[in-house]
């Protein structure tokens, strides 16, 4: 089974195996990325696949040659509509399957209030705000399908936000990535663009926790008082 940790550390960490990547696959490389962002984005069940760090080291090598920011551009964009489409029609005609039947297992319950908790907040702009959010940014379009949101209304902002995150993630890649403090820092570069796009959903879940259990708290204290 050691072959199989291989491939799985690869596709789990190709934003570090980028490089090596490129010299085994060469052109193969982007049908590599373009796999990864589509069942990121398109699968509830694989959320740990790497997304913003991937698309920023995608740009960086777009920068030094290795890869070709005019054909990761739109291909990588269309393969993060195409993702969210699949994850709403998923959500829409197997939601309550996939929550309730033995796919469950690998959904985190606290994955899907995080994200519930983000429609609460700003309804339909989730769509496009998630996607600079990990794990939220895959069970956001699942969600929608499951709320029933209209596929009119769920395909623009989906677009909008998958235009908005491939161009801002590759060609950060591309135009810092070249700086020299990041080139010999690449490594912790990477790990701090994972931190930043999870800090902000930490916080929004830890602010709503905090809503529901004073909530839960007032209910309990006006049910106690005579």
């Amino acid at each position: 089974m050691e072959w199989f940790k291989k491939v799985l550390d690869f596709f789990l960490h190709l934003d570090k195996h980028m490089e090596a990547a490129i010299a085994t696959y060469q052109g193969g490389t982007y049908f590599i990325l373009l796999a990864i962002i589509f069942i990121e984005t398109g699968i509830v069940i694989m959320p740990f696949l790497p997304g913003d760090s991937l698309l920023f080291t995608a740009g960086y090598f777009a920068r030094t040659g290795a890869l070709r920011h005019e054909i990761l551009l739109p291909s990588l964009t269309i393969a993060a509509i195409l993702g969210d489409t699949v994850n709403y029609w998923i959500g829409k005609y197997a939601g309550n399957w996939v929550l309730r039947g033995p796919l469950s297992r690998f959904i985190k319950q606290a994955h899907i209030d995080r994200t519930h908790a983000f429609f609460e907040k700003y309804g339909g702009k989730t769509i496009v705000m998630a996607r600079f959010v990990p794990i939220v940014r895959t069970f956001a379009p699942f969600v929608a399908g499951i709320g029933a949101m209209t596929y009119r209304k769920f395909l623009v902002y989906n677009i909008v936000g998958g235009v908005a995150w491939v161009a801002i993630c590759l060609y950060a890649g591309y135009f810092f990535g070249a700086l020299e403090p990041v080139k010999n820092n690449f490594e912790l570069v990477v790990l701090a663009i994972v931190f930043i796009s999870i800090l902000p959903g930490i916080i929004e879940y830890t602010r709503h926790r905090r809503q529901v259990r004073a909530a839960a708290t007032h209910a309990a204290t006006q049910q106690q008082a005579p």
